[in-house]
């Protein structure tokens, strides 16, 4: 009998974490805290072990630590929770699934990346690993997803008419985020709980993952820094330009190196990676990633930005409307097989993102908050699409995901037109 907790709302992963189930010994679900992990595992699961459990003085991972296999017993599929914080679970549970050959033994789920330094094994052909995300638009309920993401690939989308949802509304889902746990909390609740986030990292999660005390000033910097230069293009040199520009603060390229490896390990960021088709070309494809935290909520927790601010700095909350369309579009992408990337030249044509699918199609997209911008963003993106036509490796499809729109529809050009609140 699943553990599926009272209230809970499906996910898009749930049908991936079904089919892993099928295929491996065990699954480990990994992403940032708060975002669903547990309640998601739950929902496939038919016993649990709460390694973090403080009951009994923290009985479950002491015992972990002694033995293994006694927090292993359990009813198929069992879940681990937290099972990071004992990092030789890793080797007993794949030890398990080798002894039996049985799929679905076990789901793992983990907030953050434990130094291995030796100490795991490759769960290779055992262990199916799966990233989760805070919660898209569609997820949320305020998507209607009547416009699926893989149907952009189709040369027409069928013309529908969208509720137009209103700046504020829109301010509202980045200040808000895809917390589960924000979903019905107040809009300054949900604020609090994103600083919240932030002020744990800062002051317990990153000394949790290696035991190295670093120096809080300069985190609060750095994610400062990150959060002002949220949806870029930017360097670890140019970081550091910033944070001694604006915070009279300066850390060597090593330490910025890695107070990233380790934000990355707690799921903090998620930078969107460079998009590199396989062609011969003249044409120099820029490299870099695009800085995003895993949950837009973060980034303005980051620059301490409010509602009325991000309304009245209508080019900044651009950047943070970006990053909300961008979560999303990763996760879409994530259930179809694909991956999200953004395209950048030397020569200045680029596009916000980049869908890439199994099969090699990909399409280029550009994120525009309000309609007056679709004619400008359906432009670049044909040029793009000449540029790489002439170079052997055209995108299958075109488009512009926009906010305040009230309606989906293709262009004649053969450019998409959808409003966020519409797509899955």
């Amino acid at each position: 009998m699943k553990l599926t907790r009272e209230g809970y709302r499906e996910r898009l992963i749930d049908k991936r974490v079904a089919e892993y189930l099928k295929t491996f010994g065990a699954v480990a679900i990994e992403g940032p805290k708060w975002c669903g992990k547990t309640w998601t595992s739950l929902h496939h699961s038919d016993s649990v072990c709460f390694i973090a459990d403080p009951e009994g003085n923290f009985q479950n991972r002491t015992l972990a630590e002694l033995s293994p296999d006694l927090v292993l017993e359990g009813d198929h599929p069992r879940l681990i929770d937290e099972w990071q914080e004992v990092p030789s679970l890793w080797d007993a549970i794949r030890f398990k699934v080798d002894q039996s050959g049985k799929k679905g033994q076990f789901l793992l789920t983990g907030s953050a990346t434990p130094n291995h330094k030796g100490i795991l094994h490759s769960g290779t052909g055992r262990f199916g690993l799966l990233r989760m995300r805070t919660m898209s638009l569609f997820e949320t309920g305020d998507s209607t997803g009547e416009v699926a993401l893989e149907s952009l690939f189709e040369k027409t989308i069928k013309p529908r008419n969208i509720k137009e949802p209103k700046l504020r509304e829109l301010i509202h889902y980045c200040v808000r985020g895809g917390w589960p746990g924000a979903l019905d909390a107040s809009e300054s609740a949900a604020m609090d709980m994103a600083k919240s986030y932030l002020e744990a990292v800062i002051a317990d999660d990153m000394f949790r993952v290696d035991r190295i005390k670093r120096d809080e000033r300069k985190v609060r910097s750095l994610i400062h820094s990150l959060g002002r230069n949220e949806s870029t293009i930017v360097s670890n040199a140019t970081l550091n330009k910033d944070m001694e520009a604006l915070d009279e603060m300066e850390l060597d390229k090593n330490t910025i190196s890695d107070y990233l490896s380790i934000f990355e390990r707690l799921f903090l960021i998620e930078d969107q990676p460079a998009f590199a088709p396989s062609i011969r070309s003249s044409r120099r494809l820029l490299k870099s990633p695009k800085r995003h935290f895993s949950d837009v909520s973060l980034a303005v927790a980051a620059l301490k930005a409010t509602p009325e601010m991000l309304f009245n700095d209508l080019n900044s909350f651009g950047f943070m409307f970006e990053a909300l369309c961008e979560h999303d579009m990763r996760i879409y992408a994530d259930n179809i097989g694909g991956t999200l990337y953004h395209f950048r030249d030397n020569r200045g044509n680029e596009a916000d993102a980049v869908v890439e699918l199994p099969d090699g199609r990909w399409g280029a997209f550009e994120i525009k908050l309000g309609a007056n911008q679709i004619d400008s963003a359906a432009e670049e993106l044909l040029e793009i699409k000449e540029i790489m036509s002439s170079e052997g490796k055209a995108p299958h499809t075109l488009g512009v995901i926009c906010g305040m729109v009230k309606a989906a529809y293709t262009r004649p050009d053969g450019v998409h037109v959808v409003p966020i609140t519409a797509l899955r």
